[in-house]
């Protein structure tokens, strides 16, 4: 079912689809929610998903606050929408920041938290000047030129031989984001503030779900955050990148099924 609530005067979309336990997927940059397309079907059978179009992807228009921050208050007013107490909420990439800034305000509302391709980590300074050279292609060459090229390097290489429909099927569904959405994501990420205390203090259990390949999260850094928590489950994919639901979409969707029946 397709919903929208008004949040900060601004339409944010959201599906709710299953039934069950509720639990929240959060997609990442250049993303929406359809990035979870593969693991729905199966888990809505078990659960109550609630996938959301973040502020400024999707059928989402941007927000005055696009922070990381800002994100999550987006998220919180869906779960007060859906009259939520707490349910375990999952993020790929950006949507793992979300999840976690949601997480450190909200602790009562997050009883699982879940990084797919994510980290706790701040920005390094050699990642913020990524950032800016990226931006600064934005602005001169536009969203779609940006993407076609970034979204490319998520996969695997072994993805890039072996399934290169599953790479037109994604590049299709790039045509929906805007130049100043994508910047403003940016600037959200740079700004973002090491969370790791969150993941220390954890006393709800953390997925950890990790690319061998993963070029744009550390793999290394992954794992030495996964001994954080009080309470860690740990996979790696070892033939993805950083878009492992695409890569890997049967192991994803067992790991999110077996995860979420577990807690």
């Amino acid at each position: 079912m397709k919903k929208q609530i008004i949040h900060n005067g601004s339409v944010v979309h959201y599906t709710v689809t299953g039934t069950g336990k509720p639990v929240i997927l959060l997609h990442g940059f250049g993303e929406d929610s359809t990035v979870w397309r593969y693991q729905v079907p199966a888990l809505a059978e078990k659960f109550r998903l609630i996938l959301p179009d973040l502020p400024g992807s999707g059928s989402s228009p941007i927000t005055d606050d696009m922070s990381i921050e800002g994100l999550a208050e987006a998220v919180h007013s869906i779960i007060h929408e859906e009259e939520i107490d707490a349910c375990p909420v999952i993020g790929h990439s950006m949507g793992g920041y979300v999840a976690l800034a949601l997480a450190e305000k909200y602790y009562n509302h997050v009883s699982a938290l879940g990084l797919f391709h994510s980290t706790s980590y701040a920005d390094s300074e050699e990642k913020k000047a990524g950032r800016l050279k990226s931006i600064a292609f934005i602005e001169q060459h536009g969203a779609f030129e940006f993407l076609k090229t970034a979204t490319l390097n998520l996969f695997s290489q072994q993805t890039k031989d072996e399934k290169p429909g599953l790479i037109d099927e994604q590049m299709g569904l790039l045509h929906n984001f805007s130049a100043s959405a994508l910047v403003k994501y940016y600037q959200a990420m740079m700004a973002r503030p090491d969370r790791s205390a969150v993941l220390k203090n954890a006393l709800i259990p953390v997925l950890f779900v990790i690319g061998k390949y993963d070029g744009a999260v550390s793999p290394a850094d992954n794992l030495q955050q996964s001994h954080m928590p009080k309470k860690s489950y740990i996979h790696i994919l070892a033939n993805s990148g950083h878009i492992g639901m695409l890569e890997e979409s049967v192991k994803s969707t067992r790991i999110l099924e077996e995860f979420l029946l577990e807690i």
